[in-house]
């Protein structure tokens, strides 16, 4: 976990990039620890109001295009996820930058004595060195190990973020040592210095191969541009994460054959395609990740039209008002198929039942209902019967308070109601995603669980919507203008008078009748002692 604190806040650091994340804050109290931790103001922790992937976002174009160096290991992921196919267009100027073969050694000690010995002869020879890292820790690391050395450098990290351009722009001076992770200083042209051309170029020295082969190339084409000369060569160790973990059998294999000693390194292109098809593994599978958040997150797609599809016919000014009288009809029509069950006569329905849901609805009691009358009466006369009497006492509302003012209040209601209790509902989606992948051991498919669940608790809230809209707007009380210039005005200020002796104005209370005792009996006349009684 890497942070920095700034102005009093608490701004996450990307760990991979070096760059500054502000507005991001960890969940479930980890950030309000942090804040603890720093002394700083303690926040409130982020609550989700709306959420998307990158790729559903994009998808909502109608038409997506970009252009990219480092697009063309990725061309699988951009046709199945956008249908987009990648043209690589030659360069400008042919390129002439010598990509050198990784060397790799046994352990990362020797790796990084290697890469501080190439950087220092590198250096001074007078060729410009830019490093690339592939976390914060490293390139601290390095830089330390580069001050023992003596060599003048720059570190480009989330301490000195604001100076990255300048910093970036100057790496290709005669002389200049650079140390940065592996995608900073993007958008900006490393320009070589005087004579720079005459030693080799820009060189890139990577410091390790990250995951992502699109990564690595991103460090290597900050070199080269525009037909400049240039070079690049990584520095890779059996202890790296990347061969430890993914390069398998293969590469030791490799590595036995070739005859590998304590100290030697080993360069060969073979060792190079090794490296690369245990990367097109990983990037494998971080895509099989991605593409399985994006099914995920497609659940939550459906249902997000839905609702910002409610809240766009809130907002565009139209009314609402045939809307809400269709839920007016559904929601008789659910506390009819509640309470008046058709296999049994009318005569028979709990009729009490009935009215009291209503009232709970739609806050007025249904008098015309009454066994007496209920004959012939099914149960679609009482659905009738019920939207009937609700679009009355909603007419006479409307009425009361003025067709515009209650248009008005029609999309108010509707808009927060869906707003809080859509915030509610992202917050329960989340808490069901964590735990869904444990449904595999029960032999079920968790994404089929999900969608399943995740539509009945879409179905409830929708539910919850119509109830409470209906609920707020059968019940609110609209003030009258009068009223409101009442409590608009400043409530008078009662003085207390706290000076020696009466004010001149009052006069002293005096008791009209005899003081009553706490154990007389009580004037009353119930025969109890007043502190028993009215006294209590």
């Amino acid at each position: 976990m890497d942070y920095i604190v700034k102005d009093g806040e608490v701004i996450i650091v990307d760990e991979f990039t070096g760059r500054l994340m502000p507005g991001r804050r960890y969940s479930e109290g980890l950030h309000q620890a942090l804040e603890a931790k720093e002394n700083v103001k303690i926040e409130n922790e982020n609550q989700t109001l709306a959420t998307i992937t990158f790729q559903n976002y994009f998808r909502m174009y109608d038409k997506l295009a970009g252009m990219t160096g480092t697009a063309d290991t990725e061309a699988a992921e951009f046709k199945k996820i956008y249908d987009l196919d990648v043209a690589v267009i030659p360069t400008d100027k042919p390129m002439i930058r010598k990509d050198n073969p990784d060397v790799i050694y046994k352990t990362r000690r020797e790796k990084f004595e290697a890469a501080l010995d190439e950087i220092v002869a590198l250096h001074q020879k007078g060729q410009p060195v830019l490093v690339g890292t592939i976390s914060i820790d490293v390139s601290e690391s390095l830089s330390q190990k580069l001050k023992k050395r003596g060599i003048k450098h720059a570190v480009l990290n989330a301490k000195n973020h604001e100076k990255e351009a300048e910093i970036i722009a100057m790496a290709g001076q005669k002389g200049a040592v650079t140390i940065s992770t592996n995608m900073a200083g993007r958008g900006t042209d490393i320009v070589l210095g005087e004579g720079v051309t005459d030693l080799g170029g820009l060189h890139i020295l990577g410091t390790e191969r990250h995951e992502s082969r699109r990564i690595d190339n991103q460090l290597r084409g900050r070199s080269g541009r525009q037909g400049d000369p240039g070079s690049s060569r990584f520095y890779l160790a059996l202890e790296d994460d990347l061969l430890r973990i993914f390069g398998g059998e293969r590469i030791t294999g490799i590595m036995e054959k070739l005859g590998m000693q304590e100290g030697e390194p080993i360069e060969h292109n073979m060792i190079s395609r090794a490296i690369e098809n245990a990367q097109s593994k990983v990037e494998g599978h971080n895509f099989e990740i991605r593409k399985q958040l994006l099914e995920y997150d497609d659940v939550m797609n459906q249902q997000r039209e839905v609702i910002y599809r409610q809240r766009r016919e809130a907002l565009n000014g139209k009314s609402l008002k045939p809307t809400i009288m269709e839920i007016v009809v559904e929601r008789a029509e659910e506390i009819a198929e509640a309470f008046a069950d058709e296999k049994t006569l009318p005569e028979e329905w709990d009729f009490k039942e009935i009215q009291d849901a209503v009232f709970k609805q739609f806050n007025f009691r249904l008098d015309a209902l009454d066994p007496a009358t209920a004959d012939g009466f099914d149960r679609d006369g009482l659905v009738e019967l019920i939207s009937e009497s609700a679009r009355k006492v909603y007419d006479a509302r409307e009425a009361a308070a003025g067709a515009e003012q209650f248009r008005y209040l029609e999309r108010v209601v509707m808009l927060q109601t869906v707003d809080n209790l859509w915030k509610d509902h992202l917050l329960s989606m989340d808490h069901l995603k964590e735990g869904i992948g444990l449904r595999g051991y029960a032999q079920q498919n968790p994404l089929i669980v999900y969608k399943k669940e995740g539509f009945e608790m879409f179905q409830d809230m929708i539910a919850r919507i119509k109830e409470e809209t209906l609920g707020i707007l059968f019940r609110i009380q609209i003030a009258e203008p009068e009223k409101i210039e009442q409590l608009r005005r400043p409530a008078q200020q009662q003085l207390v008078f706290s000076g020696g002796g009466e004010p001149a104005s009052k006069k002293p209370v005096k008791r009209s009748t005899k003081k009553i005792g706490r154990n007389d009996p009580c004037s009353c006349g119930s025969g109890k002692k007043y502190k028993k009684c009215c006294g209590k």
